[in-house]
């Protein structure tokens, strides 16, 4: 028998490894999307006339890092914030970006409580940042682009 057929798992990843590979496509996504590291900090809207504007606000430019949030223009009766949200961090350096949180106004720690197991937090991350590759193959299918990004100007 082969070493390839005793070893059948070596030839799958692990899930951490699926996680991080989650966070890399991601990464390229959004940069072909909407390449945010060539914007401002700033109020930007994807509007292709079909009713669902999306909405990108990067939050804060740091040399590796940039904060921002992925929003459709929805308000949420109960937040009063626009929803779906998703709270990203891409990390230039890497080549990763993370969905940190995908609900308005709160922050891990108040979706899964102060001490949750770390199984938890890894399906919470794997389920934030699954959503998040959909999101983004749905936005690009939708015709969304750099070229249909407009900063808001207040």
């Amino acid at each position: 028998m082969s070493a390839v057929l005793d070893r059948r798992t070596a030839l799958l990843p692990g899930r951490f490894e699926f996680l991080m590979g989650l966070y890399a496509e991601n990464y390229h996504r959004l940069t072909r999307l909407f390449e945010p590291q060539k914007l401002e900090v700033g109020d930007y809207v994807s509007d292709i006339d079909d009713g669902l504007p999306v909405h990108l606000v990067l939050q804060e430019r740091h040399p590796y890092t940039l904060e921002l949030e992925l929003t459709y223009g929805f308000v949420d009766t109960q937040t009063g914030r626009r929803a779906p949200s998703a709270q990203l961090r891409m990390y230039s350096d890497a080549h990763v970006a993370e969905a940190l949180h995908c609900h308005p106004g709160r922050h891990l720690w108040q979706v899964l409580g102060p001490f949750p197991p770390a199984h938890t937090v890894f399906q919470h991350r794997l389920q934030m940042n699954s959503f998040l590759t959909r999101w983004l193959e749905y936005l690009v299918e939708q015709g969304h682009s750099a070229g249909t990004l407009e900063r808001v100007t207040k």
